[in-house]
Parts: C-alpha cells; sequence; structure tokens
C-alpha cells in the first residue's frame, strides 16, 4: 500500500469517537499524515499491521488512536488490573515520549489508566505502582517488561493481567531485533496471548523483522508509505525535506570544524552523534567550555538516572546542543531541530538514516550534516547506493580556529579530562574495527598521530591495535602525565594512596585494559580477501572515480563479511563467493 495522501480526520472510512476528534483538534492536528490515514482503518477494523514509514512520519498517532478505539469497543470493560494494550519500544526515551502522546488522547477517557515501565526508575516502586492503581496500557522497553513478569515474588502477576491483551504495538521494531533485545522480546511473546491485534511499525525493513512478521502476525497488512512527491519506484528512507549534507576535512582538524559550525548556528537546536559513549563525554565537556552562552547537553546508553531529567529539558529548550549516542537516534520526537551533526559516520548504515531523522519531522524543513575523512569519501556513494540517501557536499566550515591547545590545557589541569581523552581515543578506534562497512572505514588507513592529535591527547594510548608502533611525529606533552592531578581532592587522595601503595610494594602503575580485543579484527582474512581489499583501496589512493558498479561490488563484499562475522557462512564458503569460484 503505497503513496496514501494526507486527509482530514473525518475522511476516514471508520469513524473516530467525538472526545478523540476534540482532542486532535486541540493538539492543532488537522490533518492526517499518510501512515496515519493508512494505519488507522485497518487496525480499527481488527487487522495486524506492519508498517514501513520514513521516520518523522507520524507513526505514534497511528496506534495511539486505534489503541484507545478497540478498548472502547471492548464488549467487556477492563477491570483496573487487567491490561487491555501493550507498547514496547527500544529506549526509555522513546517510551516516555510515547507515554506523554498517550497521556494526553485518555485525558478524556478516565476509565484508562496507563503506565510507564523503563529503566533508570526502581523497579520495586514499579510494582507498587501497578498493584495500588492497575493500568489497562503498559508502555515499556524490553528489559524492564521482561523483569516486571519476573516478578511474582513481589505480589505482581503480571502474566494474569495480559491474558486480556487486545493490541500488541512494537515500536521501532527493526532496533528491538538487534542484539540484547531479542532474548527479552521472545520471553515477554511467551506471556502474551495468540488471539490478539499485533503492529510493527518501523521506519526500515530488516530480513529479522520480516522473520518476526511471518512468525507473530497472522495476514498482515503491508504499508510502505511514502511522503508526497517522492516517486513510486523511488524506496525513500529519509524525510523529503530534509537537506542531507557531507564535508572533508583532515583527521586532526575535524573537531575544530566542529566547533567552528556550532558557534556559527548558536541560536540553533542541533544534535551531535558520536560513535561511543567516551567520545561523548570527551567531546561533550569540551564543548561546554569552548561553545560560549550556550546550552550543551550530553546523553548516552550508559547513563542510568539522568536519562529522562536530561531528555526532557533538552526538549524544552528553544536552542541548544545535545551531544549523544545512537540512544538518540531511533524515534525521538525533539521539537524544531535545526541540524543533525554526525560527528562519527554510525557502524551501519540504517543508523545512518535513523539520525538524520531527527530533524525535518512531519513536513518540517531540516538540515543534516557528517564529517568525513578523505579516505571515507566513498562512503557518499555507498549510501547513495545501499539506502537512496543523496547527499550533497557542503563547501569549508568559515572562520575555523584551533581549540585544540585549550582542550590540552583542560586535560592538564584535570586528571578526570585526561582519562576521558584516552577512553574516548581508544574507543573510537574500536569502533572504527567494528564498522559494518569495512571496505571503507579500515583502521590500517587510520593515521593514528593525526587522530590522537584531533583527540588533543598529550600520550598515545596503550592498545591492541598499537602494539609494536612508535610515533616519532606524535608531539603531545613534554609534562610527565602521571603527575596530572583529579581536580576532585578526594579522588586525588585515592590515587595518590594507590601509588603509594605500588610504590611500597616495588611496582609500577600498570595499564588498565579497558577494551574488549574485536575477535573479528584478530582473525586474519584470506589471502584472497586481503588482495581483493587492497586492489580496492588502490583505486581509491589513485585518486580515480568509484563508479556505481564498483559500488556495488564492494556492497555485495560488505554483506559477505558480515555473514561470515556472524557465522551465517563458512570460510570456504565466503572464498567462493568473494572470489566467484
Amino acid at each position: 500500500m503505497d503513496n496514501v495522501t494526507e486527509g482530514r480526520w473525518d475522511s476516514l472510512p471508520v469513524k473516530l469517537n467525538e472526545n478523540i476528534l476534540q482532542t486532535l483538534d486541540d493538539l492543532k492536528f488537522t490533518h492526517m499524515t499518510p501512515v496515519q490515514s493508512a494505519c488507522i482503518p485497518l487496525f480499527m477494523r481488527n487487522k495486524d499491521v506492519a508498517a514501513e514509514a520514513v521516520t518523522g512520519s507520524g507513526k505514534t498517532l497511528a496506534f495511539v488512536i486505534p489503541i484507545i478505539e478497540i478498548l472502547l469497543k471492548r464488549e467487556e470493560k477492563l477491570k483496573k488490573m487487567q491490561v487491555g494494550a501493550l507498547v514496547v519500544t527500544p529506549t526509555r526515551e522513546l517510551a516516555l515520549q510515547i507515554s506523554e502522546v498517550m497521556g494526553l488522547f485518555i485525558l478524556k477517557f478516565p476509565q484508562f489508566r496507563q503506565i510507564l515501565l523503563i529503566g533508570g526508575s526502581n523497579p520495586i516502586e514499579d510494582v507498587e505502582k501497578f498493584k495500588e492503581h492497575g493500568a489497562n496500557i503498559v508502555i515499556a522497553t524490553p528489559g524492564r517488561l521482561e523483569d516486571m513478569f519476573r516478578r511474582k515474588a513481589d505480589g505482581l502477576d503480571l502474566a494474569s493481567s495480559v491474558k486480556s491483551l487486545d493490541v500488541l504495538v512494537l515500536d521501532e521494531a527493526d532496533r528491538l531485533l538487534d542484539m540484547g533485545f531479542v532474548a527479552s522480546l521472545n520471553a515477554i511473546l511467551g506471556y502474551l496471548p495468540k488471539q490478539r491485534r499485533t503492529g510493527l511499525f518501523s521506519a526500515t525493513q530488516t530480513q529479522e523483522l520480516e522473520k518476526l512478521v511471518r512468525a507473530g502476525l497472522r495476514n498482515p497488512v503491508r504499508i510502505t508509505v511514502k511522503e508526497k512527491g517522492v516517486a513510486a519506484t523511488t524506496v525513500q528512507k529519509t524525510p523529503a525535506r530534509l537537506c542531507n549534507y557531507y564535508t572533508i576535512c583532515r583527521t586532526e582538524d575535524k573537531f575544530n570544524n566542529l566547533v567552528a559550525f556550532l558557534r556559527q548556528h548558536k541560536h540553533e537546536k542541533q544534535l551531535v552523534f558520536f560513535s561511543t559513549c567516551a567520545c561523548v563525554e570527551y567531546f561533550g565537556r569540551a564543548l561546554e567550555t569552548l561553545v560560549k552562552n550556550v546550552a550543551v547537553h550530553c546523553i548516552h546508553g550508559k547513563m542510568k538516572n539522568k536519562r529522562n531529567k536530561i531528555f526532557a529539558e533538552f526538549r524544552d529548550l528553544k536552542s541548544g546542543i545535545l551531544v549523544c549516542t545512537d540512544v538518540m537516534a531511533r524515534g525521538i520526537d525533539i521539537p524544531d531541530v535545526n541540524w543533525v551533526l554526525q560527528y562519527d559516520p554510525p557502524s551501519s548504515a540504517s543508523a545512518f538514516v535513523h539520525r538524520c531523522g531527527r530533524t525535518a519531522r512531519i513536513g518540517n524543513q531540516g538540515n543534516a550534516l557528517v564529517f568525513l575523512l578523505p579516505m571515507e569519501e566513498s562512503y557518499v556513494n555507498f549510501l547513495s547506493i545501499n539506502q537512496k540517501c543523496p547527499l550533497q557536499k557542503m563547501g569549508p566550515v568559515k572562520d575555523v580556529v584551533d581549540i585544540l591547545p585549550k582542550v590540552k590545557v583542560m586535560a592538564l589541569a584535570d586528571r578526570a579530562m585526561f582519562d576521558r581523552g584516552m577512553r574516548a581515543f581508544v574507543s573510537c578506534v574500536q569502533a572504527y574495527v567494528k564498522h559494518e562497512c569495512s571496505l571503507i572505514f579500515r583502521v590500517k588507513d587510520l593515521d593514528f598521530v593525526s587522530l590522537a592529535r584531533g583527540f588533543a591527547l598529550l600520550r598515545m594510548p596503550k592498545m591492541p591495535e598499537l602494539r609494536g608502533k612508535t610515533f616519532p611525529d606524535f608531539n603531545g606533552t613534554t609534562v610527565d602525565t602521571d603527575t596530572i592531578r583529579y581536580k576532585d581532592k578526594n579522588r586525588e587522595k585515592q590515587r595518590q594512596k594507590l601509588l603509594a601503595q605500588l610504590k611500597e610494594r616495588g611496582e609500577t602503575p600498570s595499564f588498565k585494559k579497558s577494551f574488549e580485543k574485536n575477535k573479528a579484527w584478530s582473525k586474519q582474512k584470506s589471502k584472497k580477501d586481503r588482495r581483493r581489499k587492497n586492489a580496492a583501496k588502490r583505486k581509491l589512493d589513485e585518486g580515480s572515480d568509484v563508479e556505481e558498479e564498483d559500488m556495488k561490488e564492494l556492497l555485495e563484499d560488505t554483506r559477505l563479511l558480515k555473514k561470515l562475522k556472524k557465522g551465517r557462512i563458512t570460510k570456504d564458503d565466503f572464498d567462493k563467493q568473494l572470489t566467484g569460484e
């Protein structure tokens, strides 16, 4: 079902409850988006739905409204402890967002009560809240929901409560099937009744998602919705009004370019994506100092209790900077984001699309910019072919100044900042190692000295990728880094105590390994594989254009490598397919 047009709510083939129409009017939602006009009638006619629509197209209302309508039409009214609808979503920020939207609609339906079950809160408090108030609508993240199903010892029997379930919605369904969610999701589905309506909503389709559609949905209606002005033959994955750019800058100039760009767009709302939590911690702290008179917030997956508060604060800002990882890439609706900046290209091409979708939402204008190194420029062609995501080149950022000496001063003034820089560098290299498109993002092509300069490091860290290498060209600092002190007096006191104990035992401080060696990288690839990739690199190094056929070949090689790493094909099969024998 393609190219569904927008229309007024009263044009739907099914009649909506007057209170729902009134809420839509109060919220100034005068017209439906295509995904809403496609999904709502099907859901209300008891069809299972598998919907794919570009991010920012209004998928939340496409299931919130049918949930309320289906619960209203129940023959037997739901009791306090009976769950009629369950929405599962991958991140707590997205769950919070859905809960807010649901809350606006059920204000006029006091017979329904919802509960939000997400990480970052006390599970015992959630249990007590459910036992005291009950809930007919549950919005949850997979880990916390699975935990709640297992808490019979605390007097909660959620498995009995969901026996009356009418609707299950899996939002950002492809992400739910990523590693870390599959086991929880399977456990949750085991508790749910088979006689239910199920909706899968996502901006991208994957093979794993297709398996779930076949296994969990009964004759589902598949919906692929495109925006106006997009040709029927085009596989559109980014919003139609998104201006998507890339810029090329040298490794040691990359952070300087980012700071200059942020300074020039102070009065706008911007998301800055980094590849790792450690990079968010390090560069986020640096930006707080370097970009004056701008609110800078940081969010990453390892934050526990702070995330909900930071997310809410940033959403309310008219301008500011949110430094984040891909935990903010999916489904999150932050009003009026002007720019999405990708400092590090994400590990997967689909994540690139989701990041861009944080702007240009619901028909609004938006901009996205990815910073690439000269050796990464072929990634632009890769995205155009792999994700149907064309990028246009942006000219050099203006008024770039060297701020890296200031970052070095920050590291010399506080050992905590020095530590963050070392961790960020190590994590960045590891993320590069694990990149899905390993034929373009090659660790062997990285200039580690330039990269360390770009991180404003005071010395080179110890890590597997640097083992046996010397760096005579690296000029970090003449200061003995062991003498750098923590600003936090208690932390410095503990460090000095530890150093004294080591000295007494005649030991020297050892580098604590905070990394996990990548198994796929440690295994040497076959000679044929190396020759093939080196030939591709030589072609790039010689400055020749990478034509579409060459890029398709690179894409196919990348897919084969992924299959090999995941154990889906054997080494012999890999060699045969790679060489065409």
